[in-house]
């Protein structure tokens, strides 16, 4: 990722986001999140590179900058709470959308947030289904939304989208992990039967 497109293109993907463009100044162009205006993703022109602004947790803002030189504090802001990516072509992809995804929810409270957290409350060796996380997230009406968020989970080793099967106990398509029996692996590695393709979900599913 290398241009200033590329990176509003991404940020315009994440649900309630809109377009800005503040201070009459078409260097900065923003994305915010529409249920509380807050900006998530800044980007900007500075010394010959586009940059991203991203709000991010204290905890982890260190954590970005020693892993990439070219994520430094926060330009003309807060240097706690943001950091800035230069796009120089030497972060990948994958890490800035993981940065753009975390600064989104630390700024909303979005059906996608609480999904994830729902998602999280299934135990080790259970199954849910869409329906399930749904109700868990406060919509049992959301379950496509739910299918959605889960084909872009952020942070797969924190949110184990591989226990949400569907109402019939039936495993996603290959796709949806990366590859065959990925899911159906992960769901045996915790103790999980799974028949072809299915899970029994009298036996493996949680309690709401």
């Amino acid at each position: 990722m290398k241009t200033r497109k590329e990176a509003l293109d991404y940020g315009l993907t994440f649900e309630d986001s809109y377009f800005d463009i503040p201070f009459s100044d078409q260097n900065w162009q923003l994305v915010r999140y529409k249920l509380n205006k807050k900006a998530f993703l800044w980007t900007y022109e500075k010394d010959g590179f586009i940059n991203l602004n991203v709000k991010v947790d204290p905890i982890k803002a260190g954590f970005w900058r020693k892993a990439y030189k070219s994520v430094i504090p926060g330009y003309h802001q807060n240097k706690d709470n943001w950091n800035t990516i230069i796009l120089d072509g030497t972060v990948p992809d994958s890490d800035i959308k993981i940065m753009i995804a975390e600064s989104y929810e630390l700024v909303s409270d979005s059906p996608r947030k609480r999904i994830y957290e729902a998602v999280k409350t299934i135990p080790y060796g259970k199954v849910a289904t869409y329906g399930d996380v749904a109700m868990m997230a406060g919509n049992p009406k959301m379950s496509r939304a739910v299918g959605n968020a889960l084909h872009n989970n952020p942070h797969p080793g924190e949110i184990p989208c591989h226990r949400v099967v569907n109402s019939l106990g039936e495993l996603a398509g290959a796709f949806a992990f990366g590859g065959k029996e990925v899911q159906a692996n992960l769901l045996r590695s915790e103790g999980v039967e799974v028949n072809s393709g299915k899970v029994d979900l009298s036996k493996f599913r949680c309690t709401i």
